[in-house]
């Protein structure tokens, strides 16, 4: 376990529990060429491919076409935070 300013927290021993932590919640996936999609991540493998649903790609900060449920190749993404 880890503290933090107080807060005790399970440290994550591999970065797909991180990711499956995240499932069925939002998140922004960045891919090369600088695009952004936000969306629920459905499912993801050892890849890094991912699927998410109510897929929306941002461009500028807002919502340039809503894209309903997408899979993103893991060689094309360059990182996956909450949105």
């Amino acid at each position: 376990m880890m503290m933090d300013e107080g807060r005790t927290f399970e440290a994550q021993s591999r970065p797909l529990d991180a990711l499956n932590k995240a499932r069925k919640k939002k998140v922004m996936v960045e891919a090369k060429g600088g695009k952004q999609y936000v969306g629920l991540l459905n499912a993801f493998d050892i890849h890094i491919n991912v699927v998410l649903d109510q897929a929306e790609e941002i461009e500028n900060g807002q919502v340039k076409r809503k894209l309903g449920t997408v899979f993103l190749r893991g060689d094309n993404i360059i990182l996956i935070s909450p949105a």
